[in-house]
């Protein structure tokens, strides 16, 4: 599968993406943490330090994909520079992903979206920290697994998404 047909299941939700090992964790915990019990060296672009973190852990949040009304033609237009294909369907360094949705109408209170995220990333000229213009939410704290809708998995050689039933 690549990235334009995962879209298909994709387009329209929010979700978190992690590793299969991480999810257990999550499951283990009942939440997506902020603050996950992982060695600093293996989180997402921490090899530069807190001054360079990704902008939403910057925040104190949870990073989540905003798929709302996604066009892909138009983002890679807007956007050549994202590194949304680095995730979907799976980093290709893992070979795998879970896709964890979230339920956006219950999640509200807590989120900012990717358009707000990157007005804040632009208003406090955060540029060092990284973002993924417009489609990088922010779920600001731990996201209690009562938001989550449903649970997907693929693998390298996967035509498509399995649900992973609790």
């Amino acid at each position: 599968m690549n990235a334009e047909q995962a879209m298909e299941t994709l387009r329209g939700g929010l979700w978190h993406t992690t590793t299969e090992d991480r999810y257990r964790g999550i499951v283990s915990s009942k939440a997506i943490l902020t603050k996950p019990p992982i060695p600093e060296g293996e989180r997402w672009k921490t090899r530069c330090g807190p001054s360079n973190w990704p902008y939403v852990r910057k925040l104190g949040g949870v990073s989540l994909f905003d798929f709302d009304g996604f066009d892909l033609q138009a983002y890679e237009s807007k956007c050549p520079s994202s590194s949304w294909r680095e995730f979907v369907p799976f980093r290709p360094s893992v070979g795998s992903a879970v896709w964890i949705e979230i339920d956006r109408n219950r999640a509200r209170g807590n989120l900012l979206t990717g358009c707000e995220v990157r007005k804040m990333w632009n208003k406090h000229k955060a540029y060092l920290h990284t973002l993924m213009p417009y489609i990088e939410a922010c779920y600001l704290g731990d996201i209690s697994e009562n938001l989550i809708v449903r649970v997907l998995v693929i693998r390298e050689g996967d035509e498509n998404f399995r649900s992973i039933a609790d």
